[in-house]
């Protein structure tokens, strides 16, 4: 059980703060008492919607956000992609089941920075928020699937689309959620150098930079500025998109 793990942490060390939102009462006194037992995790509140969460996060400022996607009011995507927004040091990580396919795809877009199965088991959860708070990226090979599943689907259309807005007219002007569309399909036929490609898949391991830098014999700073160039030379916002990424790459989707 996660009470069971040990955590090498000073006496006095700062503790990961995290707002638990969830719209079950249940589920978020449960989330709260599984973390509360550990020696450097804090909860620092509870939200029931996506309106309590992004206020209580512009108000507490917490390092780490167990975030819910079906709510009322507002949901855990909208929710997501406000908070990613003003709070930059604050990293959602999504609880979601099975059968949240798109909602999954836009919280990837939305920003948010890694994604559990609620029926995970709790050194799963406990191990993943302490990833995410170290900058990590992680998600379940279930969902793994699922989001590629939607960069399978959105491409094909996007690709017609685009094709004959050129040949029409070469000057017309996309919509702001097709730029957006486009830019997955223009990540994918993106190429690499030998070097990025080792680093993406690494990062699609969830590997933090130091851990990378380890593995390819570079220095952390190198290595963060091959990671910028990457997500830029993708157009990816996240450490998580780059996963999505790096997947579809290997299976030839």
């Amino acid at each position: 059980m996660g009470s069971q793990m040990t955590v090498e942490i000073p006496d006095d060390g700062p503790r990961i703060r995290v707002l638990v939102v969830d719209d079950q009462a249940l589920i978020r006194r449960g989330m709260t008492l599984m973390l509360e037992v550990e020696p450097d995790i804090e909860v620092v509140g509870q939200a029931s919607d996506g309106m309590e969460a992004v206020t209580m996060a512009e108000r507490l400022r917490p390092d780490v956000v167990l975030m819910d996607l079906h709510m009322p009011r507002k949901g855990g995507v909208a929710a997501t992609r406000e908070i990613t927004r003003s709070l930059p040091n604050t990293h959602v990580l999504v609880l979601t089941t099975l059968d949240a396919d798109e909602m999954v795809f836009d919280a990837v877009r939305a920003g948010a920075h890694a994604y559990l199965l609620k029926d995970a088991s709790e050194d799963e959860v406990l191990e993943t928020v302490r990833a995410v708070h170290r900058g990590e990226s992680r998600m379940t090979p279930q969902i793994a699937r699922k989001v590629m599943d939607q960069f399978r689907r959105l491409a094909s259309p996007v690709q017609a689309i685009s094709s004959a807005t050129t040949q029409h007219n070469p000057a017309a002007s996309r919509s702001d959620s097709g730029i957006a569309e486009a830019k997955v399909v223009d990540a994918l036929a993106d190429a690499l150098s030998d070097k990025e490609e080792k680093i993406l898949s690494l990062i699609a391991e969830g590997k933090s930079n130091k851990q990378i830098a380890a593995a390819v014999f570079l220095a952390e700073g190198t290595v963060k500025n091959y990671v910028s160039r990457i997500m830029e030379k993708l157009h990816a916002n996240t450490r998580t998109e780059l996963a999505v990424m790096s997947v579809r790459q290997r299976r030839g989707d």
